[in-house]
């Protein structure tokens, strides 16, 4: 029986197994899809396809930048135990520049190299999670030492790339939401107006004065809140006594994101 396209495309759907290991299983049997899976059940394949119903929970995140553009890759994994580990820290790495030199439409020929190459060897669901190009005049990256946290910052080319580097840690330690309090929508802040109104009825301090006097010293709280959740104008993790924007000096940032597994 000829070996056809859609018959490969069977057996790596009921299987998990790559495409060239699927083929090679039908070659050997005439096209024969039960006895493909019995071949792939004695060379050890058929563990990693089973593997591939459980969650991937754990991993980690590599990102490369240069030239205006960070590549952030994360791979997701089961156990914290491989995550940590120096092979999967390889893998990682390879993949990550295997799709920074191929581009994003790559991404599916990467998971299936990372199932006909390392899946059976790690023993474990290895799926790729994320995979985004962020670009801009200049930008930086910080991955935390677990692997499992990262940020990337994108600010006006000629930035001081190594302060950079340093509010992208920021970011992944401080979690702002927003770059500044102008990008803070009303909506949000008239939902935490509402939120620390119910907290203060239920103060039995401050719950038997009326609402207007509640709602004005709510209003003299919302420049905290917004300077909490807002990146430039957060006490900088590094150096407390001043903001980011104040660290940043004449550098210009223009956005940021922040990854985490």
């Amino acid at each position: 029986m000829a070996v056809t396209m859609e018959l490969i495309k069977e057996l790596r759907a009921r299987t998990g197994i790559g495409m060239m290991e699927c083929k090679k299983a039908l070659t050997q049997t005439d096209g024969d899809i039960e006895a493909a899976i019995e071949e792939l059940r004695k060379k050890g394949l058929a563990k990693a396809a089973k593997k591939a119903d459980r969650e991937a929970l754990e991993g980690g995140i590599k990102v490369i930048s240069e030239g205006g553009k960070s590549y952030v890759i994360s791979i997701s994994c089961e156990t914290d135990f491989l995550a940590n580990s120096d092979k999967f820290k390889a893998l990682l790495d390879t993949i990550a520049h295997y799709l920074k030199d191929n581009g994003v439409e790559s991404k599916e020929a990467a998971q299936k190299l990372i199932e006909s190459d390392y899946a059976l060897e790690m023993g474990e669901n290895l799926q790729i999670k994320d995979y985004e190009v962020i670009q801009g005049g200049a930008t930086a990256d910080y991955v935390h030492s677990n692997g499992k946290l990262a940020a990337v910052v994108v600010a006006e080319a000629g930035a001081d790339e190594t302060k950079l580097k340093q509010v992208a840690m920021h970011v992944t330690a401080a979690n702002p939401e927003y770059l500044s309090s102008d990008d803070i929508s009303q909506e949000v802040v008239e939902k935490e107006k509402a939120i620390q109104l119910d907290i203060m009825k239920n103060d039995p301090n401050m719950g038997t004065k009326p609402d207007e006097v509640l709602l004005k010293i709510i209003e003299g709280k919302m420049g905290k809140f917004k300077g909490e959740i807002s990146l430039l104008e957060q006490s900088f993790v590094i150096d407390p006594s001043m903001k980011v924007s104040a660290f940043l000096g004449d550098t210009t940032l223009t956005s940021f994101k922040r990854y985490s597994i």
